[in-house]
C-alpha cells in the first residue's frame, strides 16, 4: 500500500496526461523531417520549400505562446490545455486534408500556435501535482513525452507515411491528439490547475517578461539549446563524412542519441530538485566539453557512436533546469507568460542554432568546424548565466530554490 501511494505521488495522472500531450505536440514537430520527400513529391514542391515547413512550425511557436497565453493568461488553466489541445488536434486534421503547399503551412502554424502555451502552461500545472521539492522532476516527466516523441514515435510515424503515405500520419498525430484531451479531462484536477485569475494582469505578465533575470534567462536557453541543434542540425552528414557510417546507419544512432536524450532528460530533471544552480551549470559545463570533444572523436566511429549518446544527455538534461529557473525569475504569479515564452526560446535557438552552423559551413570552416562552433553557444550561456548570478547577488536577491506553486 505504501508503495502504491508512493508511486501515486511521484507519477500523479494529470502529470501523465501531460506527458500524453507532449507526446503528440513532439511527434507533430519532428515526424515531418522523415516525410519530406514524400510531402514534396505529392505537392509538387522542391525539398527545399517543403523544409520550410519545419521553419514554419517554428515560428508558429515562436508567436503562438505570447499570443496564446496572453489570451487565455484569466482563465483556469485546465481549460487552456484542453482548448490548446484542440487546436492540436484540429491542426493537424488540416494537415492531412490540405490539398497544396500553402494549405499545408497554413495549418502547421496554426498547430504549432499550441505548442509554447502547452509546454508553458503545462510545467507550471506540472510543479503542482507533486510536492515542492519535485518541481524539476515533474516538468521533466513531462518533457519525457516530447523526448519519447523522438525515440519511438517519429521513427514509427515515418514508417507509417512511408508506407501509408504521409497524410496518414498528420491522422494518426490528431487521434493522439484525441486521446491527450480524454486523460487532460479526466486527470487534470481544476483546484490545482487554476490560473492566477485577477491576482496576475496581462498587464503583469508582460512586466515580468522585462525583468532583467528573466530576460537572462531566456537568453541562457536559446543560446544553450542553440548550441544543440547547431550540431544536430548536421548530424547526418557528420556521421557518414567524417566518421565513414553508412547512410542506412544513422537510424540506429540517432535511437542511441534519443535514448540518452530521455536519461538526459529525467536526470536534469532529478538533479535540479536538489541543485538548482548546480544542475543548470553542470549540465552547461557538460554540454561545452562534448560539443569540443566531437572534433576529436568523429574520427574514429566507436568513440564518435558514444560520444553521440553523451551529447543526447548533456543537451536535454538542460530542459527542466532551464525552464525552472525562468520561471522562478518571474515575479508573484506572473509565470504563465514567462514559461511559455521560454518553450518559444527553446525553439528560437534551434534556428539560430542551424542558421550559425550554416554560416560556418558557408565561410569554408567544413563540418569538422562545427562541432566547436556549436560549443561556443553553451559556453556563452555559462557567462550569461555567471553574469545573472551576479546581478541577483548585487541586488541580494539571489534565488537558491524555486517556488513555481
Amino acid at each position: 500500500m505504501n508503495h502504491q501511494t508512493s508511486f501515486a505521488q511521484r507519477f500523479p495522472a494529470g502529470l501523465l496526461a501531460l506527458a500524453t500531450g507532449a507526446f503528440g505536440i513532439g511527434l507533430t514537430e519532428f515526424v515531418i523531417m522523415g516525410l519530406l520527400p514524400q510531402v514534396s513529391q505529392d505537392l509538387g514542391v522542391s525539398l527545399a520549400d517543403a523544409g520550410l515547413l519545419i521553419s514554419g512550425y517554428a515560428m508558429g511557436v515562436v508567436l503562438g505562446a505570447p499570443l496564446l497565453t496572453l489570451a487565455t493568461s484569466l482563465w483556469p488553466q485546465k481549460h487552456t490545455l484542453l482548448l490548446l489541445m484542440l487546436v492540436f488536434t484540429l491542426g493537424n486534421m488540416f494537415c492531412a486534408l490540405a490539398t497544396d503547399y500553402t494549405l499545408l503551412m497554413l495549418a502547421r502554424v496554426i498547430t504549432a500556435f499550441a505548442h509554447g502555451t502547452f509546454f508553458g502552461v503545462g510545467a507550471l500545472v506540472a510543479t503542482r501535482l507533486v510536492a515542492a521539492d519535485r518541481g524539476a522532476s515533474a516538468i521533466a516527466i513531462m518533457f519525457t513525452g516530447l523526448t519519447v516523441a523522438n525515440v519511438l514515435g517519429v521513427p514509427f510515424g515515418t514508417w507509417l507515411g512511408q508506407v501509408y503515405g504521409w497524410r496518414t500520419t498528420f491522422w494518426a498525430v490528431a487521434l493522439i491528439g484525441i486521446v491527450a484531451f480524454v486523460v487532460l479531462a479526466l486527470f487534470i484536477p481544476a483546484n490545482q490547475a487554476q490560473g492566477s485569475g485577477a491576482a496576475t494582469s496581462r498587464g503583469d505578465e508582460i512586466r515580468a517578461l522585462w525583468r532583467l533575470p528573466v530576460l537572462l534567462g531566456l537568453l541562457m536557453t536559446v543560446l544553450g539549446f542553440g548550441g544543440s541543434f547547431a550540431l544536430l542540425t548536421f548530424i547526418a552528414p557528420l556521421l557518414t563524412d567524417i566518421s565513414g557510417f553508412s547512410t542506412e546507419s544513422v537510424p540506429p544512432i540517432l535511437v542511441l542519441f534519443g535514448l540518452g536524450v530521455v536519461a538526459g532528460n529525467l536526470l536534469g530533471g532529478r538533479v535540479a530538485d536538489r541543485f538548482p544552480v548546480g544542475a543548470l551549470f553542470g549540465s552547461f559545463f557538460a554540454l561545452v566539453a562534448i560539443l569540443a570533444l566531437l572534433t576529436f572523436t568523429l574520427h574514429y566511429p566507436v568513440l564518435a557512436v558514444g560520444t553521440v549518446f553523451l551529447l543526447g544527455v548533456a543537451a536535454f538534461s538542460t530542459c527542466a533546469p532551464l525552464q525552472m529557473w525562468v520561471m522562478s525569475r518571474a515575479k508573484g504569479g506572473a509565470q504563465t507568460l514567462v514559461s511559455s515564452l521560454n518553450i518559444a526560446a527553446f525553439n528560437l535557438g534551434n534556428a539560430i542554432g542551424a542558421a550559425i552552423a550554416g554560416l560556418a559551413l558557408e565561410q569554408g570552416g567544413g563540418l569538422i568546424s562545427i562541432p566547436l562552433v556549436a560549443a561556443l553557444m553553451p559556453l556563452a550561456a555559462i557567462f550569461v548565466m555567471l553574469l545573472s548570478l551576479w546581478q541577483e547577488k548585487s541586488m541580494g536577491k539571489t534565488i537558491s530554490t524555486v517556488n513555481c506553486g
